[in-house]
């Protein structure tokens, strides 16, 4: 083939070649994928074998990998002086052909952010993630940019929000991650940020409100408002809505709100069974803190909702996840009562 002879790799013992029309290709990390160029469209299974492939070891000495204007994954080749779009590894695939599992048993509590996307290439993608510097941000915001999104970590404390940069860009120095402040406490720390990121003139392809806060004393924003209350949601609330004009004009996107499973073990109603918005954010006398939290986890559930109601129609999505019960990370910082009961539960869930 006259692609494997430009690539070095003419003399291969591969015995699964492709129809007139097919070519193949990899992602990032290494996932084979087949191009239909007659029916423009692809696929992960080799159009005969119905086998799925990953390329074995690293590229070899002089080779490096780069990603064209299209997000298009290619390679050049410095001792030769040329480029190809065929991966030269290709020659020393492995099969990748594990038994299917169903859609309840593809993904559970041991997947990592890194598996769930594995052989997806999110190049061209900007996704903001709140809260990013540490814990399920941090892991959500360098898997995305491991996979070619450009990411923005949106976070209130500038010098670690920029150490996690540097800890993405040290694990792939061509990484599109940057740092940018957001302080959800601040309304018009909100506003900026907004304001800030539309002037870049970028598309929002995925914004995941992740940031938040646990077991804190009761205590005011500069808004006047309680703060789980105002962190958790309200300021998310605020953040979408005033990037909700960049989402839609760059469809599809997605709004991904990161909740709990704890939003159950809450209400907002009173006595009457009327909705009483000063359980929101209530007074000193009437705050308890991790009601306070599941009623802002809640929120997040019916902001999600709506949000999907009245945006899907117009190319974006929203869902509410829940990462995981007791998931060690650096949210029950505030309350050592909190942080002993996360430490005992840390061998029997997930971590980072």
């Amino acid at each position: 083939m006259a692609a494997l002879k430009y690539a070095g790799l003419d003399d291969t013992d591969s015995e699964e070649e492709l129809p007139p029309g097919w070519e193949e290709r990899t992602t990032k990390d290494g996932w084979v994928y087949y191009a239909n160029h007659l029916e423009e469209r692809t696929q992960w299974d080799h159009p005969k074998s119905g086998k799925r492939k990953r390329v074995a070891g690293d590229l070899p000495y002089g080779w490096e990998q780069e990603t064209d204007a299209n997000g298009q994954v290619y390679f050049v080749d410095h001792i030769n002086k040329r480029t190809t779009y065929l991966d030269p590894r290709l020659a020393f695939t492995v099969d990748d052909n594990p038994a299917k599992p169903n859609a309840k048993q593809k993904y559970d509590g041991s997947t990592t952010a890194m598996e769930i996307l594995q052989g997806r290439d999110m190049s061209g993608k900007v996704i903001i993630v709140t809260g990013a510097n540490s814990g399920i941000g941090f892991e959500t915001a360098k898997s995305l940019a491991l996979h070619g999104a450009h990411v923005i970590l949106a976070c209130r404390n500038m010098l670690r929000a920029n150490e996690a940069v540097q800890r993405i860009l040290e694990e792939w120095h061509k990484a599109k991650a940057e740092a940018m402040t957001l302080d959800l406490a601040s309304l018009q720390s909100v506003r900026d940020f907004a304001d800030t990121f539309k002037s870049k003139n970028l598309p929002l392809h995925v914004l995941i409100c992740n940031a938040a806060v646990f077991g804190l004393p009761w205590q005011l924003t500069e808004d006047g408002l309680e703060s789980t209350f105002q962190v958790n949601h309200l300021g998310h609330f605020y953040l979408v809505q005033l990037l909700k004009d960049v989402l839609c004009h760059s469809v599809p996107a997605r709004v991904v709100m990161v909740s709990s499973e704890s939003h159950r073990f809450t209400e907002i109603n009173d006595s009457s069974g009327k909705l009483d918005f000063n359980m929101l954010s209530p007074s000193k006398k009437d705050y308890w803190a991790m009601l306070a939290y599941n009623r802002s986890k809640l929120c997040n559930i019916l902001l999600s909702n709506e949000l999907n109601r009245r945006l899907s129609p117009h190319g974006v999505i929203s869902n509410a996840v829940h990462p995981g019960n007791m998931m060690y990370s650096s949210i029950h910082r505030n309350w050592w009562i909190y942080t002993l009961l996360f430490t005992l539960a840390r061998p029997f869930t997930k971590s980072m």
